[in-house]
């Protein structure tokens, strides 16, 4: 899930506004063999950048271990201050595992704020990840902590499907210890014909041609990975533009994957 209840850019990002119409119905899935990193589904358009949302919630883990702001999957523990201004579904305390649980968004800020500009800049450039932009907001300098909430840091499935691959073969720039924290983590779920699946959702709200938060256009994501008899594959899917429904997007996409995932695998 995302940042519904926040103010969001006007797209998913620049890269959307300019390779993609923006209020028509985009959907894209990606599954690669996690071993050999062989595509084994693809389709729709998964070049085209868009923001990650609360897929973000990933390499902000692997910050937040690495530099030693996350300890473990319960520590550290903080609690909720009025001044977050959050929904009321985030008003709680929280750690790491309900973070990634639960979708916290001021539990990210909370890390990008103890990161530091510089910090996160650096993370951002060693995982080469999407875009690189932390700009956030035009004229709002509020990089540091709403840059991945439809702004304008912008990650395509494919980059995402990568970034994945080299989580489960421990190849980023990062310590293995924050690697295999943020693994174990994230979410899991069950999908379709015995697959056991790990991932996160991420959810957004965009704008209509008057500028104003429009509820049936949003942006969901699900990426992760998925296991079964010994062998793993990653994935991610997104849609974006009219998802009628009365579930965060993000849920949506994730329903979806979990039961076509063992289709695209085979086919």
């Amino acid at each position: 899930m995302g940042a519904l209840g926040a103010p969001l850019g006007a797209l998913a990002a620049e890269a959307t506004r300019k390779s993609a119409k923006p209020f028509s119905r985009i959907a894209c899935s990606v599954v690669l063999d996690a071993a050999s990193g062989a595509v084994l589904f693809r389709e729709g358009p998964c070049e085209t950048r868009f923001s990650p949302a609360s897929t973000f919630k990933v390499p902000l883990a692997l910050m937040g271990y690495d530099s030693g702001i996350l300890e473990d999957e319960h520590r550290p523990v903080w609690d909720y201050r009025p001044e977050f201004n959050a929904s009321d579904r985030e008003k709680k305390t929280t750690d790491p595992t309900i973070w990634e649980r639960d979708s916290i968004v001021w539990y990210s800020q909370e890390i990008t704020r103890r990161l530091g500009m510089k910090r996160f800049q650096g993370y951002i450039d060693r995982f080469d990840y999407g875009n690189r932009d932390l700009t956030g907001d035009p004229a709002k300098k509020d990089g540091l902590t709403r840059s991945w909430l439809m702004s304008s840091l912008a990650v395509s499935p494919d980059e995402q499907a990568q970034l994945l691959k080299r989580l489960l073969d421990g190849a980023l720039p990062v310590s293995e210890r924050a690697q295999r924290m943020t693994m174990a983590i994230l979410p899991q779920f069950a999908a379709a014909d015995g697959w056991a699946v790990r991932g996160k959702t991420g959810s957004g709200w965009l704008r209509n041609a008057s500028g104003v938060k429009d509820p049936t256009l949003q942006l969901g994501w699900f990426v992760g990975w998925a296991e079964r008899e010994g062998r793993r594959v990653v994935f991610a899917r997104l849609e974006s533009g009219a998802i009628q429904s009365d579930k965060f997007a993000g849920m949506v996409v994730r329903e979806a994957l979990l039961a076509g995932l063992p289709g695209m695998i085979t086919r």
